[in-house]
């Protein structure tokens, strides 16, 4: 009789126990049925072809607002103690400096330097949003490919079209499994991000179709994040390692590192272990039509993009009625059941912990008259006026209340009602910030971190990246 052997024999009692549970014409079927084919190498392949001049004027012009929302956070993120421990821990094990840590001195070799840049840009949560999926795009893609272009030479032009195909990669497959992936507790800066990186540094790279699919693979391999996080200094980390990681998934696929052709798609795949549903369409459909990035939005406020109808309300009602704290007996929030998943903390001790409330937000906006980062900040947190109102905040749902509206109601101590509802905050795709406030908020961000000057050279530089032979020259701008 002929040995068969161990993994024969498992093999074999595995699928009888399956079969004995009913299970294994179900599984035969559902592999038969496994989703679209292709869509993996489809993606690659558009990423792999497509040319900065095929990019639409309006499309150019976002990712050169995407770059310097994304310099100006991870400038002014630059100096906090969450970089400060991660450069520590990391430095005595990183390669030689090759890449600059934004707003630092330190450099770093270009995948510590990808992470750390992607690390600052999030410390805040003043980074890009793209409402559909709440991914921020830039931290993963800009991270990635600026360190890469101090390593090699990479001109403004191609730099700008990695960038716009990076976001298309991680936003569109965000899309795909949007919202059930992000129900069940995946940071999907980091799990998505990570696939933009890919795709980007990729491109950057020459990567052709096959080594393209392979590095996409890799990257489905090495999702991160996870919204336990939210509140603690983890939660930057999420686009941090997805830029790190993408990257090193390209490096590896240039070599020919292999990995599944269907990494994304596969029934044991990225989409169907990481998300209970999926819509394959939304990865492929119109490739080089539409452009995720046209969908990109920067904030005016330093925190969750759930709060900021709320601080818009807020500001305005301060801003129109001259609201003092000792003025105001109680303030109602009308919300979409979101606000208070995301943001639900009702006794915040830190600033951090405080851009995760929305009792907090209200309160300090009411106060202050402004959500920036130092508003956020553990002074004010723990202020006894800013914690007395904050006290005094009541948010309940509202089912006619979408995720990007409120209505808040103020009480006066003499009993005067005072009623503001948003339908699109301030800093949304319908109501976007202008090139002069994005520039206003960059220069507050890199206040005392770079010189005024700097900071000037660094915003001209993102508008004319186009017209630069080497995109490292931003990098070397944006140093301490």
């Amino acid at each position: 009789m002929k040995r068969r052997t161990f993994v024969q024999t498992a093999t074999a009692a595995g699928m009888g126990t399956l079969a004995a549970a009913g299970m294994a014409p179900q599984l035969k079927a559902e592999e038969s049925k496994s989703a679209a084919k292709d869509v993996t190498r489809k993606l690659a392949r558009y990423v792999v072809a497509a040319k900065f001049d095929d990019l639409p004027a309006p499309v150019r012009k976002e990712a050169q607002r995407t770059l310097l929302n994304w310099a100006g956070c991870a400038i002014g993120g630059s100096r906090h103690e969450t970089v400060d421990i991660a450069i520590s821990a990391l430095t005595p094990f990183a390669g030689p400096g090759q890449a600059t840590v934004l707003g630092r001195k330190e450099k770093m070799d270009v995948l510590h330097a990808s992470l750390m840049n992607g690390i600052s840009s999030h410390i805040f949560d003043y980074d890009d949003t793209h409402l559909r999926t709440i991914i921020h795009p830039a931290g993963p893609v800009a991270s990635a490919i600026l360190a890469l272009a101090e390593y090699k030479p990479v001109s403004g032009r191609d730099f700008l079209n990695a960038l716009v195909l990076g976001v298309e990669a991680e936003c569109r497959i965000g899309n795909a499994v949007w919202p059930n992936h992000y129900d069940i507790g995946w940071h999907i800066t980091g799990t998505a991000g990570v696939f933009g990186s890919a795709a980007a540094v990729g491109k950057l790279l020459g990567l052709n179709e096959q080594q393209m699919v392979w590095a996409l693979g890799l990257a489905a391999s090495q999702p991160v994040g996870l919204r336990e996080m939210f509140g603690t200094m983890t939660k930057s980390f999420s686009p941090g390692r997805a830029a790190q990681n993408g990257f090193t998934a390209a490096l590896l696929a240039s070599k020919n590192y292999t990995s599944s052709d269907q990494g994304i798609e596969a029934l044991r795949g990225w989409a169907n272990v990481v998300s209970t549903a999926h819509n394959y369409s939304e990865i492929t459909e119109k490739l080089g039509q539409t452009y995720e990035i046209s969908l990109n939005t920067y904030k005016p406020f330093a925190c969750g993009i759930v709060i900021h109808p709320t601080l818009d309300a807020c500001i305005q009602l301060r801003n129109q009625y001259k609201l003092t704290a000792g003025q105001i007996e109680r303030v109602e929030l009308k919300v979409h059941p979101l606000v208070l998943e995301l943001t639900g903390k009702k006794t915040p001790q830190t600033g951090l912990e405080g851009k995760f409330s929305v009792y907090y937000a209200a309160a300090v906006a009411l106060i202050e008259g402004a959500a920036g980062e130092r508003q956020f900040s553990n002074k004010l947190a723990q202020d006894p006026t800013v914690v007395a109102l904050r006290d005094r905040v009541v948010a309940t749902i509202d089912p006619a209340i979408g995720p990007e509206q409120v209505r808040v109601i103020v009480t006066s101590k003499d009993g005067k009602k005072l009623e503001k509802y948003i339908d699109n905050a301030i800093g949304s795709v319908k109501n976007p910030l202008s090139d002069a406030a994005l520039e206003a908020k960059f220069a507050d961000l890199a206040d005392g971190v770079i010189t005024a000057a700097r900071a000037r050279k660094v915003m001209d530089l993102c508008w004319g990246l186009e017209k630069l032979s080497s995109a490292a020259d931003l990098a070397r701008a944006a140093a301490a």
